[in-house]
């Protein structure tokens, strides 16, 4: 069963009733809660299966279409010599959890993470914070070393594809730590003990939402967003939209020169909510951004990555703060990437996280455009992004 077929808060309703056909259920074209049932190992790529007498982890294996160390990882305290009936074990299904064919929600990123917890019991996921609308900023956590990272993702609306970017990774080095595999060239194992790494895949969830068409007219937000949106009609809706759903771009939140960042937004017209670029009344006044600044302050990173789109390009200094060891690193990212290392265009120059991060903590932050073409991305981009992107993920976890 493909995953377009089962995305079922974007589905038509002949899709659904032919989910509902193949499924044995009646086909309503209407995605209830039997359906949902139905559909949710497939989003999660797992099943929680009530013990019978005679299985065995090579029966559910077979069964399930995985394999015994798959299903031993995700029930790391259970002894399959001492299995017991009627007891719930997690299976995992025979499929990766992370898709490459859908975009990225944020209910699709909340189904995804839960998939990947209940694979991999090591990864530690916890609500950030909510959003004025309710949808929660996680955090995942994933290593027990001393030094720390922290990796984010879509701080702007209509750049989701780099959730999928940081998924895909986590997804894939999960697996490799369980296996005691390899992640591009190195031993998953001994990053794991080497490293702490944090992951905010989605920071912006309500503009993602709005952006990729899971927030449609008539639901809380749509009706003022769009009304924002008037205000700028050069900036197509909803594809343009950069900001959150109050209209404030959160990667201009941050106390690093953020008068001068008001500014220059404010001469090119973006002075007041709309899709891109206004900077908010103050710094750090969005829940998103609060968020951000007070889980770094918290963590101590000692290195951040900011994954944004698009330019193939590096950015890894403040103006002229140049941290050290930052321009080796960037230049060593560029190397297993392709991508080129530049400065900051200076109307771009300010109150980023990177820019904020470098200024309080004079430690490597770095922020990477993957992509090229018009925001957002088509996700056909995903694998050959991912792929070059890779060794840098890899390289910052070990630096």
């Amino acid at each position: 069963m493909a995953l377009m077929d089962l995305v079922l808060l974007r589905a038509g309703a002949e899709t659904v009733a032919a989910f509902q056909a193949r499924a044995g259920l009646p086909p309503t074209g209407v995605a209830d809660g039997p359906t949902w049932q139905q559909a949710l190992p497939y989003l999660t790529g797992y099943r929680l299966h009530r013990l019978k007498p005679g299985d065995t982890y090579t029966a559910l294996a077979q069964r399930y279409g995985t394999t015994v160390s798959a299903i031993a990882g995700a029930n790391p305290n259970q002894d399959p010599r001492a299995l017991m009936v009627d007891q719930y074990l997690t299976v995992p299904l025979g499929f990766d959890v992370v898709p490459e064919d859908q975009p990225f929600t944020w209910a699709l990123t909340r189904l995804i993470l839960e998939g990947l917890r209940a694979r991999y019991p090591f990864l530690l996921l916890s609500e950030l914070t909510r959003t004025r609308y309710g949808r929660s900023l996680f955090q995942i956590t994933v290593g027990n070393g001393r030094q720390k990272r922290l990796f984010n993702a879509a701080h702007h609306a209509n750049e989701w594809i780099t959730t999928g970017v940081l998924l895909r990774f986590l997804e894939d080095y999960a697996r490799a730590v369980a296996e005691n595999g390899r992640i591009f060239g190195q031993s998953a194992r001994a990053l794991y003990e080497k490293t702490t790494l944090t992951l905010v895949p989605m920071v912006n969830p309500d503009g993602v939402d709005l952006v990729t068409g899971a927030l449609l007219p008539g639901m809380p937000g749509y009706a003022e967003a769009e009304a924002m949106a008037a205000d700028y009609p050069a900036i197509p809706f909803p594809s343009g939209w950069k900001a959150n759903l109050e209209g404030v771009d959160l990667n201009l939140q941050y106390p690093a020169l953020w008068e001068r960042a008001r500014t220059i937004k404010y001469a090119q017209g973006y002075d007041r909510p709309g899709p891109r670029d206004f900077v908010g009344q103050a710094p750090l006044t969005q829940p998103e951004s609060i968020a951000m600044a007070e889980l770094t302050r918290r963590i101590l990173p000692d290195l951040t990555l900011s994954y944004h789109s698009q330019g193939e390009v590096i950015y890894w200094k403040f103006l002229a703060r140049e941290p050290p060891g930052a321009r080796d690193l960037a230049q060593a990212f560029a190397a297993v990437s392709g991508y080129t290392v530049e400065d900051v265009p200076m109307a771009s120059a300010y109150a980023g996280y990177k820019d904020w991060f470098i200024q309080t903590w004079d430690k490597p932050g770095y922020t990477i455009e993957v992509g090229r073409g018009e925001n957002p991305l088509p996700i056909s981009q995903l694998p050959g992004i991912y792929r070059r992107n890779l060794g840098i993920l890899v390289l910052a976890l070990n630096a």
